[in-house]
């Protein structure tokens, strides 16, 4: 009997990311949270791994922070590194996000690892757990393109920015601006119309 690993190889090298994830991203999502969220707010990490910096940076910001990842050794991280913290392990996008609704949502490193299919689902499952004028946060690279992963060697794809805007479209969620962190890493901030 074949049995699919629902990380797609996250969990087999969950010790590796978590020892060379640097701490790249995590102002920026600080810095967006504190500027389009009130304080203490319910934000979903979708794709939390271990939980540090991003969910670490928004709960030290004190932000209500939530996690879901598909590896369950880094959702035991998570849970470490961010106590205070809920978290779930289960592909992000087969989640049912803890059955409630937020205010914003992050989702740093994840999306473009998906195939386009569950990138869809998952953007409109986002879609479905924010509360009218909430916000959604997502880091893809602008150009449409594929390459390997490099620790899991698992094929990643970007559907590029126009694609991504006509997805937000389509679920509902605006495409209020792009970002970019130190590391040159590319971001979507989208909007729920209230």
């Amino acid at each position: 009997m074949t049995t699919t690993d629902p990380s797609a190889g996250w969990e087999a090298i969950a010790d590796r990311f978590v020892a060379i994830r640097s701490g790249v991203g995590a102002s920026l999502v600080r810095a967006w949270a504190e500027e389009h969220l009130l304080g203490g707010a319910p934000i979903v990490d979708v794709g939390c791994g271990s939980g540090v910096p991003i969910a670490r940076a928004l709960a030290d910001g004190g932000f209500a922070v939530w996690g879901i990842d598909a590896s369950a050794s880094l959702v035991a991280a998570f849970r470490r590194n961010v106590p205070q913290a809920s978290a779930i392990c289960e592909p992000a996008q087969d989640s049912i996000f803890f059955g409630r609704s937020f205010a914003g949502a992050v989702s740093i490193g994840l999306i473009f690892l998906l195939d386009p299919a569950d990138q869809y689902r998952l953007i409109a499952r986002v879609t479905d757990a924010l509360e009218p004028g909430g916000r959604f946060l997502f880091s893809a690279p602008r150009e449409a393109c594929e390459w390997r992963d490099t620790l899991t060697n698992q094929r990643s794809i970007s559907l590029g920015a126009l694609e991504y805007t006509r997805v937000l479209d389509r679920t509902g969620l605006r495409l209020d601006r792009c970002h970019l962190d130190e590391g040159g890493n590319h971001y979507y901030d989208a909007v729920k119309p209230a």
